[in-house]
């Protein structure tokens, strides 16, 4: 399959009603893209990133940037043939954090493409040895006011969902209405996550053990920045406690989660495909805590359209080792959406493989038109 051209599209996902954290509230998120054309073969290949500052430090312009700059790159596959092409030129284009979203976009695009020229569903492109044939998600509630909570809640109970993953801010006493306010509605029979987003200093975390006891929390994601003095005397009262402590902003990379393996603090990890850089080092991430013992999960970025549901659910198939999966929220949040399926889970959180060639979706060309706000083409033969 040769690859004529690349388009890099800008989009704005908007939201169906507010989702907030710590760091942002949001109603949409600007997210990439990809199309890789086959004109020959007539193969679009798509595939997505979701660049967030306070996660990997890009932005929509710089992951652009990136990507005009990686397909220059010798090994980028102009001639797509095999999967080996693709992981080659991903360990080439890797250093670092700094350009994950980029290289997921293009890597999952990649992937879309080769598996519809072969007429294969991109699982069938990595190992088997931890395959599921369907995965259990969770539910996020966001940082709200006590009655939106409620409402939310009621609805994930109605779904029979019972692991949550709860948005806690700096307010203490807020957070303490909000876990009241969900232990109301479930009665206390969860498997409760909070995730900070590193909003916690070290004073504001141990002033907050009490509560996470109280309500029996599970794991506490990274409450406090990557670079925080304090993250291990909390780690070790935490441990003491019960509760698993997770690492998110800070493991965005290979070399990130060495370092926080050795260290010892975080006892699991979240694994993302966009944080991370697409699913070469995600796996090569996911293999080495298998190695090590450490615990995971399979994260999603806030707001990814369907194209990187399909792949998060891709990734998620192949780790039924994982000890929580998140994504695959579409119908739940998203307005508008680029994917002619609904890849959205069930009753009680469970989905299965999309069973179809590439990410095993279809992309409706108008949608991707209606929340597209600028497009930059790339001809391949010009390089």
């Amino acid at each position: 399959m040769r690859i004529d051209k690349v388009i890099i599209h800008k989009v704005k996902l908007p939201f169906s009603f507010d989702f907030s954290h710590s760091l942002r509230k949001r109603s949409y998120v600007n997210n990439i893209i990809v199309e890789i054309i086959s004109q020959h073969e007539e193969i679009i290949g798509y595939g997505e990133g979701a660049p967030r500052s306070y996660v990997t430090g890009e932005s929509i312009e710089s992951t652009v940037k990136s990507i005009r700059h990686f397909i220059k790159h010798d090994t980028f596959p102009r001639k797509l043939n095999d999967i080996s092409q693709i992981w080659n030129y991903v360990d080439d284009i890797t250093r670092g954090r700094g350009q994950n979203a980029a290289i997921c976009a293009l890597e999952t695009a990649l992937l879309d493409a080769l598996g519809k020229s072969q007429d294969r569903y991109i699982i069938d492109y990595f190992s088997k040895d931890f395959i599921a044939g369907n995965v259990y998600y969770g539910a996020p509630i966001p940082l709200d006011n006590n009655q939106k909570i409620m409402e939310i809640c009621r609805l994930i109970k109605k779904m029979k969902i019972y692991e949550l993953r709860l948005k806690l801010g700096k307010d203490l006493e807020h957070n303490r209405e909000i876990l009241e306010t969900v232990h109301s509605v479930f009665g206390g029979d969860y498997d409760l996550r909070v995730d900070i987003n590193c909003a916690w200093n070290s004073k504001l975390a141990f002033r907050h053990i009490p509560l996470l006891k109280k309500y029996r929390v599970k794991a506490i994601e990274q409450p406090m920045m990557p670079d925080d003095p304090d993250i291990a005397e909390f780690a070790g009262l935490m441990q003491n406690s019960g509760i698993i402590l997770m690492a998110d902003e800070s493991a965005c990379s290979f070399d990130d989660v060495e370092k926080i393996v050795k260290e010892g603090d975080y006892k699991m990890i979240n694994v993302r495909l966009s944080k991370c850089g697409g699913f070469k080092n995600s796996s090569r991430i996911i293999d080495y805590l298998r190695l090590n013992g450490i615990p995971f999960q399979v994260g999603c970025q806030l707001g990814e359209s369907g194209i990187l549901s399909a792949a998060g659910r891709v990734l998620c198939l192949l780790c039924r080792d994982a000890v929580y999966y998140d994504g695959s929220y579409d119908e739940f949040l998203l307005k508008q959406n680029v994917t002619f399926e609904n890849v959205s889970f069930g009753s009680g959180g469970k989905a299965g493989p999309l069973n179809s060639h590439g990410l095993g979706i279809k992309i409706n060309p108008q949608r991707l038109k209606n929340i597209c706000y600028d497009s930059t083409v790339i001809s391949t033969s010009n390089l």
